[in-house]
């Protein structure tokens, strides 16, 4: 097939999912060009290195990458976020020549934004497109803090969903990432013979027996979270509740950057939490590192129902590099967790509930902990794994050229 992969995002950002797709699905055979911006997530800067201009053209092996420009911006101000989201979708837009050559377009819905592109040029009789959702609209963003309990969105909802309504019912096939999205979907427009569940992947881990640091006998929960740093993510809550538990012998280390960060610093001056400790952000590669030096991963977002049918993609990571998860994601994430046991679960945006979750981790044996450790890898290999979601985004692909 002749693949276009529409994404906001590409590498050298760090959004993994669309390049790995690209490389699997080039190296099953496939022609796989990309649809992108100019990197500048998270920080919301142009990476060092790169100019934005109409059309920047690269290759990376047998993928080729087209950029366009966009407003840069990941600030609080909910107006610059939106023009963030429609300058990309837009100037994509304008790619319709791109668009022509291909026999299907993957649309990487980090931002439904991401689709007026394939929308439109579907309406205009253009190729058949594959959602694959990664965040509920308008859910997502009516329910963050940056439009919340405001006429702006009411008004944001309001455009949103009658256009969102049509992007689903004009796509060949959507994709959700958790069971609860794939029925939320449903129940918004998708034909059920075109919603389809593929878990999101990660990068597999090394050993996992060496992933499990030394225990002396001390309780102790040495708690790692890597990843974006935003108010969705509740980090306040986490630094709160491991303050709580330093009795406990229970730490946690902050690895990643974003628009949270100076806020959650002030708050472990003023707590004066000396169990928290924050490093800056670090390449993929360098992952298994920092999972090396952990007892359990923490896996936290804000107690939204959007959340309830999501499955963040570090979920998968920590899973793949055998570490126990403790996690606040309530819904499909806990449920996994529990019936699974492949780690802990804690009630979100609550501090009691979290901190008495960190002292029943550091009260775990090292041999109770490997189980743990061993069932989660497994959980990975059978659910999660890199190889089976790209087989299953390439049977949609190819059913979807069926309808061009």
């Amino acid at each position: 097939m002749k693949i276009l992969i529409v994404s906001q995002y590409y590498p050298p950002e760090a959004v993994p999912i669309p390049d790995d797709l690209a490389r699997g699905l080039a190296d099953r055979g496939h022609s796989v060009s990309v649809l992108t911006g100019y990197p500048n997530y998270p920080q919301g800067k142009v990476f060092p290195g790169y100019r934005q201009r109409w059309r920047g053209h690269e290759r990376h092996g047998e993928i080729v990458l087209i950029r366009v420009p966009l407003y840069a911006d990941h600030s609080h101000s909910a107006a610059k976020r939106m023009l963030n989201y429609m300058s990309f979708a837009l100037s994509a837009a304008t790619s319709r020549c791109v668009a022509r050559e291909a026999d299907v377009i993957y649309v990487y819905a980090t931002q439904m934004t991401a689709a007026f592109g394939p929308w439109l040029w579907r309406v205009t009789g253009g190729r058949p497109y594959v959602l694959h959702v990664q965040d509920l609209w308008p859910d997502s963003i009516v329910g963050s803090s940056m439009v919340s309990g405001s006429g702006l969105g009411r008004l944001v909802s309001g455009v949103l969903r009658p256009w969102l309504r049509t992007a689903y019912r004009r796509a060949a096939a959507v994709i959700g990432i958790a069971p609860t999205m794939v029925s939320t979907l449903i129940s918004r427009g998708v034909p059920i013979d075109r919603a389809h569940l593929i878990y999101n992947w990660a990068d597999a881990g090394g050993a996992i027996n060496a992933l499990l640091p030394p225990v002396d006998g001390t309780p102790r929960a040495e708690v790692v979270y890597a990843g974006n740093v935003g108010e969705m993510q509740d980090l306040d809550t986490a630094v709160r509740a491991v303050h709580a538990a330093a009795d406990a012998g229970v730490s946690l280390t902050i690895v990643g950057d974003g628009v949270a960060r100076e806020e959650l610093r002030e708050l472990v001056t003023e707590l004066g939490a000396a169990n928290v400790r924050f490093k800056d952000p670090v390449p993929r590669e360098r992952m298994p590192e920092i999972y090396a030096k952990a007892d359990y991963a923490l896996v936290s977002l804000k107690n939204m129902p959007v959340f309830h049918g999501t499955i963040p993609s570090k979920f998968q990571a920590v899973l793949a590099a055998g570490v126990p998860v403790i996690t606040t994601v309530q819904g499909d994430v806990r449920e996994i967790v529990d019936e699974m046991g492949v780690g802990f679960t804690a009630d979100a945006e609550s501090v009691s509930s979290l901190a008495a979750t960190f002292r029943a981790a550091a009260a775990l044996t090292a041999r109770e902990r490997e189980e743990m450790s061993h069932r989660g890898r497994d959980l990975y290999d059978t659910k999660f794994s890199r190889e089976s979601g790209i087989s299953r985004i390439e049977e949609v692909l190819a059913e979807a050229t069926k309808g061009k």
